[in-house]
């Protein structure tokens, strides 16, 4: 494997281009017009233009990647994540023209990508699921007689995909019409398709995911789990490795449950399987990711495994260097997404230019990053800028790095959720590990922020009018100064 086309942009792209770099790997961009001045396009070897800045033109055009790395001569295609990464066609298209998917196989994701199809996959291994109907429906009827026998509150969710769309929580009979109408147009308007299926809600969840890895040769590791809590919109915003309420049983028994999931589809590559874990610490599954996640730096710090390296092996027929035996946590790891949003205003898109950009650094600190001072942030994307990473001895340490960090990365002329980022760090509840998937409904509001901003400006205010009456006090002698006078007296 001599070059690779990497079917992303920013900083998901510059970081596999990275580990291909090191490993001797030639690198090739694409590009929508919109970032034909973006990083990740001045990082690779080569580059090629896809199309139109909207991603229907570009990026999620299969015929063109694909066209792209023939006329590269790249051996393989890196998909990254979101795009096509979890795209069974699109894998199954380059698969055909004779390139290397560095990914699983398109059965896997294929199988993996529907959840009800994920669950019966799983089924004959004994593999704790949340209790609900088993097959997607659209009639609303059928779905009140299904949420009377498993009681509310429930949770209908989108057959097709993930992220948050099509997810709608149920507390009473009342509300299922209406949500079960809103859950199906917003599952259609995502994923083409509007099937939903109901689970039971489980209160007070956390939301643990195991990474796993496999090779072509049968052997598969897990490299522990990923605390994935701290979301807004259903969508994670804070990560962290290890969990602080897992115990060593309990996380080799989600590690051998996440293993039997990547046996029951044959599993190639990186993927994670995602569990809830309810108070009283049973676990369930929930859906298996087939691909590198935005949060795997954390793992890689904990375990010293470079993920997007493996990932490349593996797709050339190695086998793994490594049994389950060789691997172990080291540390503490944590990430925060840096995205252009303004959490004042619900975490509304923010978008605009960054006049000021300018990344902290230091040990222990790490920014996947693809934008760079005076860029515009498009519209067309994810609002991701960044990932901001710490690793500590242990979690204490990791927090006050990222408080740190985040104080030392400065961004203007447009909002982020560092501030976000700086709050749940901060809180009460996340420091002492007693938090789950309600963090943000709990704890979190944009008057909770403001006033947080307030305190900070008062005591900077105080310092500086604190240093500035020690200035006062100070007796300062006068420079000297040669003069007529001093020459004439020596």
């Amino acid at each position: 494997m001599k070059k690779i086309l990497i079917a992303n942009r920013g900083e998901i792209a510059i970081r596999v281009m990275k580990t291909a770099q090191k490993m001797g790997i030639k690198t090739v961009a694409v590009y929508s017009e919109a970032d034909r001045g973006a990083p990740h396009v001045r990082f690779a070897n080569e580059a090629v233009l896809l199309g139109p800045a909207p991603s229907s033109e570009s990026y999620l055009v299969m015929e063109k990647v694909i066209q792209a790395a023939k006329d590269t001569g790249a051996d393989a295609i890196h998909p990254g994540y979101g795009f096509l990464s979890e795209n069974a066609k699109f894998a199954q298209l380059v698969e055909d023209a004779g390139i290397v998917f560095i990914g699983p196989k398109p059965h896997a994701i294929q199988v993996m990508g529907n959840k009800l199809a994920a669950k019966e996959a799983v089924r004959d291994y004994n593999i704790p699921m949340v209790p609900g109907i088993e097959e997607a429906i659209t009639d609303v009827a059928l779905a009140e007689k299904v949420a009377l026998e498993i009681g509310f509150p429930i949770l209908i969710k989108a057959s097709a995909g993930g992220g948050g769309k099509g997810m709608r929580i149920v507390e009473n009979i009342q509300e299922l019409p209406e949500q079960m109408e809103r859950a199906i147009s917003e599952a259609k308007a995502a994923f083409g398709d509007g099937s939903v299926f109901i689970e039971k809600y489980v209160g007070s969840p956390r939301h643990i995911e195991i990474q796993i890895l496999a090779d072509t040769h049968g052997n598969i590791v897990h490299l522990f789990e990923r605390e994935c809590s701290v979301q807004r919109r259903h969508q994670k915003v804070v990560e962290e490795a290890p969990s602080v309420v897992l115990t060593p049983e309990i996380r080799k028994t989600m590690g051998e449950a996440a293993i039997k999931v990547a046996k029951a589809c044959d599993y190639v590559g990186a993927g994670t399987v995602e569990f809830l874990l309810d108070e009283n610490k049973k676990f369930y599954f929930l859906e298996m990711n087939t691909r590198l996640q935005v949060e795997h730096p954390v793992t890689e710090l904990i375990s010293g495994i470079d993920l997007v390296e493996q990932q490349i092996k593996v797709a050339r027929g190695e086998k793994l260097a490594f049994t389950q035996e060789d691997l172990s946590i080291t540390g503490h790891a944590l990430e925060v997404r840096v995205y252009a949003e303004d959490p004042l205003e619900n975490f509304t898109p923010s978008i605009g230019k960054l006049s000021v950009y300018k990344l902290p650094t230091g040990e222990g600190i790490r920014v996947d990053n693809g934008f760079e001072e005076g860029m515009e942030v498009p519209i067309y994307y994810d609002p991701m800028l960044s990932k901001l990473i710490t690793y500590g001895k242990n979690r204490e340490e990791a927090i006050q790095l990222m408080i740190k960090a985040i104080d030392h990365y400065k961004v203007e002329g447009i909002a982020t959720t560092l501030p976000f980022g700086k709050f749940v760090c901060e809180h009460e509840a996340f420091r002492s590990g007693n938090f789950d998937t309600h963090f943000v409904k709990n704890y979190y509001s944009p008057d909770q922020l403001k006033k947080q901003y307030t305190e900070e400006r008062k005591i900077a205010a105080l310092v500086g009018l604190q240093l500035y009456l020690k200035n006062q006090k100070t007796v300062k002698a006068p420079l000297k100064i040669s003069s007529n006078w001093d020459k004439r007296n020596k």
